[in-house]
């Protein structure tokens, strides 16, 4: 189908090449760097001497600089475009990445992890923004899916073939190597990207802070920023760092078997994307509200995870990788707001949401990390009693936000919102 009515095939390659590629590349780079920590973990804590609380407090930092960013990310999204102002934050994280790798202590290496999350704490948003200048808004969720599954595809090389890697190379010199395809993505930006942006001539600063104070009044725009926020408190926490955790602790996998448990539960979650990012296209195209697919979807995902906070241990790996599936249906709501809010806006839109979506993904990630800090750890590791706990609390709080969502389900009937400044 064509990308744009009136394109030709050969047009639709040149974008494909040209945009969705490097976007999806600096956000594949991001989610290298977010989900590293789950096989690094235990050699992390060890070279710097960290318990539960502490390493996620270090693996967290990434988010907590992420959800501080996003504001001004979206005023700069909307004013400079999305290829200025990715390609240079990633440059950033090329910093962040040197430092990392010559860090010698944990203060050094949580200062380090911190600039890391600002330098790649555009790659996603300003995907999307790209998607919403060159893309029709019915191949926004499909779209989004391909990103999100580019990020999977990201965690997935961090999974089984960083495992690999560190039996041959020091985990230093894996940072090294990272900063420097991460260097060669912000060129691709630079050099490659074509320049494209929805800004209104003559807006000012002003004008555009105006914008985003209309976005935090809209109704919707809360709902879909708390529910967003307690799912990837969830979800995110769990697979970058914590499904790692409860693998080795509670499953009694080795470390090669949970390096293949991510890289399963990564596919999972590409399937997520990519199959839920169809299906909401398909009801777009036909007049429906997606509203309803990401509640059924993230619910189902809910009551996976309720099941493993009951301590069932059958078939574990399989309930998180439906846990993830189900879970990343609330993705969706990106497409919905870019739906929702003049183009102008969009980049304000899902850089405000994102606010909520990592604030609770830093949460979650030091959150789960202290709760288990309560409990005796033993020579295997936490048991099975501390992660019972542990996500019956993860649980209830994604539950919460998607009651609320449920709730303020009538407020997304409207598929365009003219916001007042």
């Amino acid at each position: 189908e064509p990308l744009l009515p009136g394109r030709h095939r050969s047009t639709e390659a040149l974008i494909f090449l040209r945009v969705t590629l490097p976007f999806i590349a600096g956000f594949f780079v991001s989610y290298m760097f977010r989900a590293v920590n789950a096989v690094l973990g235990p050699t992390l804590a060890l070279e710097f001497g960290l318990n539960a609380g502490r390493l996620g407090l270090l693996t967290s930092m990434y988010f907590l600089s992420f959800a501080v960013f996003q504001l001004p990310l979206g005023l700069l999204l909307d004013r400079f475009g999305p290829r200025r102002v990715n390609g240079t934050l990633l440059l950033v994280s090329v910093a962040g990445s040197i430092l990392f790798a010559t860090a010698h202590s944990a203060a050094e290496a949580i200062a380090a992890r911190t600039l890391i999350g600002l330098g790649v704490s555009g790659s996603l948003m300003s995907t999307f923004l790209a998607f919403v200048l060159w893309y029709p808004a019915e191949r926004l969720s499909t779209m989004n899916g391909v990103a999100f599954s580019a990020g999977a595809l990201g965690a997935m090389t961090v999974s089984v073939p960083l495992e690999l890697l560190l039996r041959v190379w020091p985990w230093r010199e894996v940072f090294m190597l990272l900063a420097g395809v991460t260097l060669a993505v912000s060129l691709l930006m630079w050099l490659w990207v074509p320049e494209r942006s929805a800004q209104p001539r003559g807006e000012t600063i002003m004008g555009q802070i105006r914008g985003l104070g209309g976005l935090l009044r809209d109704p919707a725009f809360r709902r879909i920023a708390a529910a967003l926020g307690t799912t990837q408190f969830a979800l995110i926490s769990m697979i970058t760092l914590w499904i790692a955790n409860w693998l080795r602790d509670v499953a009694g996998y080795g470390l090669a078997e949970v390096a293949r448990g991510l890289l399963a539960v990564n596919v999972a979650m590409i399937v997520g994307y990519l199959g839920f990012g169809r299906a909401a296209d398909w009801l777009v195209r036909r007049g429906y509200n997606v509203i309803f697919l990401i509640i059924g979807g993230v619910a189902a995902g809910s009551l996976s995870l309720a099941i493993l906070a009951l301590g069932v241990r059958v078939g574990g790996l399989l309930l998180w990788c439906v846990f993830v599936v189900g879970s990343t249906a609330m993705a969706l709501t990106y497409s919905l707001l870019s739906r929702r809010y003049p183009k102008e806006l969009v980049g304000r839109a899902n850089a405000g949401v994102n606010v909520f979506c990592f604030t609770g993904i830093f949460a979650g990630q030091w959150g789960v990390g202290l709760m288990l800090d309560y409990w005796r750890q033993g020579a295997a590791g936490y048991t099975p009693q501390a992660y019972s706990f542990t996500l019956g609390v993860v649980w209830a709080i994604q539950v919460c936000g998607l009651l609320w969502l449920w709730l303020g389900r009538h407020l997304f009937m409207e598929s365009v919102v003219p916001l007042k400044s």
